[in-house]
């Protein structure tokens, strides 16, 4: 209830205080004195963007084999150890088609 109360109250505030005008010269860009002349946007390499996925996708698999060691304990370790060949064996399977399509070649 209370929070409810502080949270109409802090929307009411914000509401009923005025607004600031924005000077035009506080908003502008200001690059030490110089005037923006080009995009500040940097053109960025999509072969980066692909080695930056699979990064994310080889990192995420450490991430999941982390609980093997503690789940090869129970009765049967048969069944971990063969989810996770399978799991690494598909991992791999894609890692070597990535590879041949070109996808982990840098230069062009």
């Amino acid at each position: 209830m209370s929070i409810m109360l502080i949270t109409g109250l802090l929307t009411l505030a914000a509401h009923a205080l005025p607004a600031r005008n924005i000077d035009l010269e506080k908003s502008s860009p200001y690059e030490c004195g110089f005037d923006p002349l080009n995009s500040a946007r940097i053109p960025f390499s999509f072969r980066f963007f692909l080695v930056a996925i699979l990064f994310l996708l080889f990192d995420l698999e450490i991430a999941l084999l982390f609980p093997l060691p503690p789940s090869l304990l129970i009765i049967n370790p048969n069944i971990p150890l063969f989810l996770t060949s399978l799991f690494l064996i598909i991992l791999t399977v894609g890692l070597i088609f990535e590879w041949l399509q070109g996808g982990l070649d840098w230069a062009e």
